[in-house]
């Protein structure tokens, strides 16, 4: 049964989305609310969760397309199975003739290792294949880079089964149904094409596929005993050569038993491969760039020296343990280790929402007239109650006390007594209109670009439900499961730019508001205080700057002034033990 996924309505206003990312490849089991691709809008970037389980059939709208709501978006059928089973029978058929084939002893050298895959089916390794499913558009074939189980062992169904890596994406390849790893085809570093079979999966506590192998290839003994490069893997069970246990002898003498040598038959084989060192796969590169391992130092131990994903770990893990013994002498610098950035030098698509926030950014601009004022503030006060009540007011409340409901709290205070900087104009109406509730947008710094999620009715809260609030929107953000109505409806915006360590910016107004305002990073510094005793006297306090930009077309200069100096004094009186349990 074919189930369609169609764009979901997204918002109020939203009437259109754009396929971002596919999470799956067609061809690929989803589950029930797996998530299934990422669409953006203008409002908000967000995952598409799976209507049903089953197949990935058909992806009928690709990435960096744009659709409506309500447009289909791919077709998950019920993956049944049924082009897997009748496959099997074909793949029977084929093995059933190599065995005739060895006969002829023209070419023994290179017989004896096709017949040790045959060897399995003929012997009874029937099951479920595992085929290399379609990774991409435009992928064809795959590196096997790990097997996560080994032959033998027993694997679950959607169990991961063994890791791929292509030229555009690394992923897991799970187990088509629940059963005994019977028989591994292709082996680790090795490359397959799309739909090439991996492996067999059989009944649970069926045996190996592998342990009927070595028979077959002992009725070929008489005539391989020249060939002394393929005795590892044919001629361990058969013990009256003793020629061949020259090159192979750490073999034979575990392998004695008949069944031992067939798991060892995989592992032997890529020591038989022929170097092609130079190739490292994708993920290898990948992981290699991300622990800032040089792969030209790292000592491969795949086939022929082939670098692998192990080899890279314990490159990285070495590299991290003679770090401490050079950190000794650069202690005394404390300069800060720089790396270089990996997007040097390259062209990249601009990602939808950096082209979003461009837009609205350069709309803001050419719609207003903006200006910035700034005010200095001491906030001593605020960061000794805080010091006194963080940890108390973290388990009472659940969420850390940082300074930024301190300084919401103060702005939306503000607002109230000053409703021309909470206003919006209505340029087609003429009109004004100023605002009777404090929506209070906040600035979160996220991998995708800057989101603005909205705290409503800001002006109705207190120190700790701000925090919560704050808390439970940017962690909505960062995880990427913020929702079209948590951005919008904002009548004022607050950017703790801040928080990277700048002493104040000049942020721009966002569109449909008039007001903005900028936290600056607080530092601690000499300031002369006038004391009510002391008289004038210098002492080190707690001082950041405030900069609020404005829409100079409603709110003047003296308007963002009163504005700023009634935050101050919220600030420094600091007023709020009370609400922080003090």
């Amino acid at each position: 049964m074919a189930v369609s996924v169609t764009l979901p309505a997204l918002g109020e206003s939203v009437t259109e989305g754009t396929v971002t990312r596919w999470l799956k490849a067609e061809g690929e089991r989803v589950e029930a609310d797996e998530p299934l691709l990422e669409v953006s809008t203008d409002k908000v970037d967000t995952e598409i969760p799976a209507p049903a389980a089953g197949v990935l059939a058909s992806i009928k709208v690709a990435e960096d397309e744009t659709v409506e709501v309500g447009a289909e978006l791919a077709i998950i059928d019920d993956g049944s199975g049924a082009p897997a089973a009748e496959s099997a029978p074909a793949q029977a058929e084929a093995p059933a003739e190599a065995p005739a084939q060895p006969e002829p002893a023209a070419a023994p050298a290179q017989e004896a290792p096709q017949q040790e895959a045959p060897a399995a089916p003929a012997g009874g390794a029937e099951g479920t294949d595992v085929v290399l499913p379609a990774l991409g558009e435009s992928v064809t074939e795959g590196t096997v880079t790990r097997w996560l189980k080994e032959v033998g062992e027993e694997v679950a169904e959607d169990e991961p089964l063994l890791e791929v890596s292509t030229d555009k994406v690394d992923t897991e390849i799970p187990a088509p149904t629940a059963g005994t790893l019977l028989e591994i085809l292709v082996g680790e570093d090795e490359t397959a094409e799309v739909g090439a079979k991996l492996a067999v999966i059989g009944q649970k506590g069926a045996a190996p596929a592998a342990a009927p192998a070595a028979p077959a290839p002992a009725q070929e003994a008489p005539k391989q005993e020249a060939p002394k490069q393929e005795a590892p893997a044919p001629q361990a069970p058969s013990a009256p050569a003793p020629q061949q246990v020259t090159t192979p002898a750490p073999d034979p003498a575990p392998a004695a038993p008949a069944p031992a040598p067939a798991p060892a038959a995989a592992p032997v084989t890529p020591a038989a491969g022929e170097a092609d060192a130079a190739y490292v796969t994708p993920l290898v590169r990948k992981l290699a760039q991300e622990n800032g391992v040089n792969l030209a130092t790292v000592k491969g131990t795949g086939v022929g020296g082939r670098i692998r994903k192990q080899d890279v770990i314990a490159a990285a893990d070495a590299a991290k343990q003679a770090a401490p013994a050079a950190a000794a002498p650069a202690a005394a610098s404390k300069a800060p280790a720089i790396e270089a950035s990996p997007l040097r030098g390259q062209t990249v698509k601009m990602p939808r929402m950096r082209k979003v926030i461009g837009d609205n950014m350069m709309k803001a601009l050419h719609g207003q007239a903006q200006l910035t004022s700034v005010v200095e503030v001491d906030i001593t006060k605020i960061m000794r109650m805080r010091a006194k009540a963080k940890d108390a007011f973290a388990q009472r409340e659940g969420v850390k006390l940082s300074p930024m409901p301190f300084f919401v709290k103060a702005a939306v205070q503000a607002l109230k007594a000053h409703p021309v900087v909470n206003a919006r104009i209505n340029e087609d109406e003429g009109t004004i209109t100023y605002f009777d509730t404090e929506n209070v947008g906040i600035a979160v710094d996220a991998e995708k670009g800057l989101m603005t999620p909205v705290i409503k009715g800001a002006g109705d809260l207190n120190i700790a439900g701000i925090a919560r609030k704050t808390a439970e929107l940017a962690g909505k953000v960062r995880t990427n499961k913020i929702s079209p109505d948590d951005m919008s409806g904002a009548t004022f915006t607050i950017s703790n730019t801040g928080s990277r360590g700048a002493l104040f910016d000049t942020v721009i107004v966002p569109p449909n508001q008039v007001g903005i305002l900028g936290i600056g990073a607080t530092v601690k510094r000499p300031v002369v205080v006038d004391h009510p005793e002391l008289g004038e006297t210098i002492a080190v306090r707690h001082m950041t700057y405030l900069a609020l930009s404005y829409d100079h077309r409603l709110v003047d200069g003296a308007d963002a002034a009163r504005y700023l100096t009634t935050v101050k004094q919220i600030l420094e009186a600091g007023e709020f033990e009370t609400e922080i349990g003090l």
